[in-house]
């Protein structure tokens, strides 16, 4: 017996959904630091583009209550549509199916807001109907309160979704760091958007493989000068 959920995340076998990424939406959230996730929603989107996933975006009620997609998640994708919805569960809007079926992708990495309505009904919907693998990326998703976040992946777990963070799908993407095709650019959003890890980087090129900084900028380093006691 096969398990396609044995199978890593690969840029030929996924294929990634942004679900109202909005602000309206957005100051809902209070299951994560609303900086923290925009920062991992377009840390996974940058991740998207260096290995070329096919990448759907949809938005429910843009004028009259979410407003704009965050615009740095747009600037990623500057070529793409924006597929507009009324319903709360994005496989009630057929654009959103189409997209989906036409990418060819039955591994699909979902991230949205909020997790209990809008990533919740998608992903069981899109498993039972579509036969989709959903892998939902915890950290670039948000909901109402923790408890609502929570109990909502473990609904979604239970029902067979695959709970994933965004910096562990890049680095399945990545898979080998000999693939140096795209390791540059991973590790710039690393740098970018990990934090800790990025800092880490940082330093190791600059100090131990004396790289210059990443700065941009001519930045004068003024030699220290003991004030008169």
């Amino acid at each position: 017996m096969t398990n396609a959920k044995l199978e890593v995340l690969t840029p030929e076998n996924s294929q990634l959904i942004f679900i109202d990424q909005q602000p309206q939406m957005a100051f809902g959230v209070q299951s994560i630091d609303r900086q923290v996730l925009k920062n991992n929603v377009v840390g996974l989107a940058k991740a998207a583009k260096v290995f070329n996933i096919p990448t759907t975006i949809t938005t429910v009620e843009t004028e009259s209550f979410s407003g704009n997609t965050f615009p740095e998640l747009l600037d990623v994708f500057p070529e793409n549509d924006i597929l507009e919805r009324t319903s709360m569960n994005s496989w009630d809007d057929l654009k959103v199916r189409e997209a989906l079926a036409r990418n060819g992708k039955k591994k699909v990495v979902v991230a949205g807001l909020w997790t209990e309505v809008c990533n919740n009904t998608f992903a069981l919907c899109a498993m039972l109907e579509g036969d989709y693998e959903i892998y939902m990326v915890a950290d670039a998703s948000g909901g109402t309160s923790k408890e609502a976040h929570d109990f909502s992946m473990q609904r979604m777990i239970q029902a067979g979704v695959v709970p994933v963070t965004w910096q562990q799908v890049m680095l399945e993407w990545q898979r080998d760091w000999a693939h140096k095709a795209t390791y540059d650019a991973v590790m710039d959003i690393v740098k970018e958007h990990s934090g800790a890890y990025g800092m880490g980087v940082d330093y190791a090129y600059t100090m131990v493989h004396k790289a210059p900084a990443r700065a941009k900028g001519s930045h004068r380093t003024l030699a220290p000068q003991p004030a008169n006691k």
